[in-house]
This record gives C-alpha cells, structure tokens and sequence, in this order.
C-alpha cells in the first residue's frame, strides 16, 4: 500500500500521463515539464477562459484527487465542473501517489514544508507558461501552500479558495500537550508506507506555520472559505479500535481536533475583509470529492468575481 492518511490530511488515486511540453491555454495538457535542477513535475490543464484556476491537493494528493468524486455521489469531479468554464490545472507534487503506483513527479528529501511546495509550483507555473494572476484552490495542507503562494507572490493570484484547508490555527487553539498528540495524527500512520515507497509525501506543519507567520497576511481579493461540518470527535475509538490511531490517543481528543479546527477555520475566513464562509457542507474532510459541486460552484463564484473585477466585501 503506498498510500496513508491521518486526521486533516487527504490522499488520492488513480491515473497516468504523457509528457507533453510547454501549450496554447486552449489545449489540454497531461505530461511533465521541466522546472530546473534535473526534475520534472507532472501537470495537467483543461479547458479554457481566463482566469486560470490552479487546484492544490491536500498532503499525499496527486492532481488525480480533483477528478474523483465519492460512490454516492451523482455529479461531475471539481475538475470537469471548473474545466467547462474556464481554464483548469491540477499537478502532482513529489511523492504524491497515483493508485499504488509512485508520483509522476520526481522525487525529493522528505519531508517538506509549505515553502518548498511554493517553490516548485512558482517553477511550475512558469515552465508550463500558466497565465497569472490566477485563481488558486488549496484542500487541506494544500490550502497552506495556497495562502503562502498568494502572500508571498500577491500580484500572482487574483482570488481564492480553501477547502477544509490546513492553518496554523489549528496549533494556535490548542495547548502544547495537545499539540504534541495532533501533530503525528497529521502525518499519519505512515511508516510502512514509506518503507515501501521511501519518497512518500509528508509535510512537517510546525515549519510551514512558521514560513507562513513570516510571509505576513494576504492582499485583499475575493475569498471563499468552505469548511466540513462532519466531527472527528466520534469516530476516533473505531480508528484505534482498528489500529489506524495509536492507544496513546484519549478515545475524546477527536473532539479537541474537531474545536481547534472550527477556530482555525474561522481564522481563515477572517484573514481577508468580506471572505465568504461556507459552513454547511454536510460533508467530512474530503468536500471537494464528497460535495464538488459545491467545491465548483464556489470556485467558479470567485471566477466570476475576478472577471468582473469585484472583491468579494465590494461585490
């Protein structure tokens, strides 16, 4: 099994490419390009219009992870929905498989931190000749390298969604003791995944807190906050139960999870004046997989609002 999972953090299935080079907006795209230093990375795009919209998986999520939706779920993925009304790309960071086998991408050191994922998309967009400013999208701990990507280039991006988005508030609103039973819960029960694939994807959050603290906050620009409104709190004495949490987990800390992260959420939406908070979602982590036409919807309101030129406490 090449792939695992923890609390707030997601992975994906399936898929493969071909290389392609650099391409006109209109054509699809589904290969690596080169973004320096003898790596390659994996990108795929659809589509066409402007503004662009660029979707960051959650920790261990291939570009794969937006073209999924649930068993139960009749409708399209958040890629096809986003990608029949304007241009969408998704990629694959290193170590994010594709079903049982590895990352198209090249592999690095692991683990990595919000700046190093900021890095590589930077060199992506402009080997891919990706149009900017553009729309971008961060589920889970791709939400944290989405919030850095804008503050650090804010000229590049023009509006923004986060789904279920990973945030330093999450460490904030809990105390050091808790912090401490957390932070391995967001790697996951990883280890004999990586004995098998020792290039498997983990990001170490205290770093990527830390990088996002000094990049100060972001411009003002449309912004949707969608957060899961599915508690943790009652499914962690299962997850022991079924060896997925160690014993060392309270069978009540869920619910310590589940407090933290409503805060964090809300410190999300407050990052920018007039964001839009969504809170009924009636779905867990996974939104854009369980819910993506609501995940679409809200990506193609901000599209919207960037082509109208109108922010989101304006509009």
């Amino acid at each position: 099994m090449l792939m695992a999972c923890g609390l707030l953090a997601a992975c994906a299935p399936s898929g493969s490419g071909s290389p392609s080079g650099p391409t006109h907006e209109a054509v699809d795209v589904s290969g690596t390009f080169d973004i320096g230093d003898g790596r390659r990375m994996f990108l795929e795009c659809t589509g066409s219009g402007s503004p662009t919209v660029i979707l960051v998986g959650g920790q261990r999520a291939s570009a794969e992870d937006w073209a999924i939706v649930a068993e139960d779920v009749d409708s399209p993925s958040v890629y096809a929905l986003v990608g029949a009304d304007t241009r969408v790309c998704a990629y694959d960071r290193p170590g994010t498989p594709v079903g049982e086998a590895p990352s198209r991408s090249d592999p690095v050191d692991q683990p990595t931190t919000a700046a190093d994922m900021v890095s590589d998309l930077r060199a992506l967009v402009g080997a891919a000749g990706i149009e900017e400013p553009f729309v971008i999208v961060g589920h889970s701990a791709g939400g944290l390298a989405a919030r850095l990507y804008a503050a650090t280039y804010p000229d590049d991006v023009s509006g923004m969604v986060l789904v279920d988005a990973l945030g330093e508030g999450l460490r904030d609103h809990m105390t050091a003791e808790q912090w401490a039973i957390q932070k391995p819960m967001l790697r996951g029960d990883i280890d004999a995944s990586i004995a098998e694939y020792p290039a498997l994807e983990w990001i170490e959050p205290d770093a990527s807190f830390d990088q996002m603290r000094a990049a100060g906050g972001l411009k003002r620009m449309p912004l949707i906050v969608i957060s899961a409104d599915q508690p943790i709190g009652p499914t962690i004495p299962a997850l022991k139960a079924a060896g997925v949490l160690g014993q060392e987990v309270p069978d009540d800390f869920g619910y310590v999870t589940d407090a933290a992260q409503v805060k964090s959420q809300a410190d999300l939406a407050a990052s920018v004046p007039g964001s839009i908070h969504v809170t009924e979602t009636n779905s867990g982590h996974n939104v854009h997989i369980e819910q993506p036409a609501l995940v679409a919807g809200a990506i193609l309101d901000v599209v919207r609002l960037v082509r109208d030129g109108i922010d989101v406490a304006t509009g």
